[in-house]
């Protein structure tokens, strides 16, 4: 049994990068952003509670990488932010979060899950 529980562990281990790295979906081909930038941004799900010119306040699932815990907090939207699809409060996204120079997150990118 501790053979199992141990192989197990490994075996979570082991597959936590690949998980963290997951395609969501979202094309970033064209996005105006530095490989840096793009090698550093981080998903996760939310609900979109309100969105604005340049703002978005979300309620979001937890962010292990960044560790951060779920919370409902405004978010900036990049000028070139990728809005795939029309995005209005109340809808689950899927949001791109990436940081800037400042060491603060943005949204790059958002799309309805």
């Amino acid at each position: 049994m501790k053979t199992l529980t141990a192989t197990l562990g490994l075996l979570a281990l082991s597959c936590a990068p690949a998980l963290a790295q997951m395609d969501h979906g979202m094309d970033h081909s064209n996005m105006p952003m530095s490989d840096e930038q793009m090698e550093d941004a981080v998903h996760a799900n939310a609900v979109v509670n309100s969105i604005g010119e340049g703002m978005a306040n979300v309620t979001h699932d937890p962010i292990p990488e960044i560790g951060w815990p779920a919370m409902t907090m405004d978010l900036p939207l990049l000028d070139s932010a990728e809005m795939m699809g029309d995005i209005s409060a109340g809808d689950q996204v899927t949001i791109m979060l990436v940081k800037g120079a400042d060491g603060m997150y943005a949204i790059g990118a958002m799309m309805p899950n």
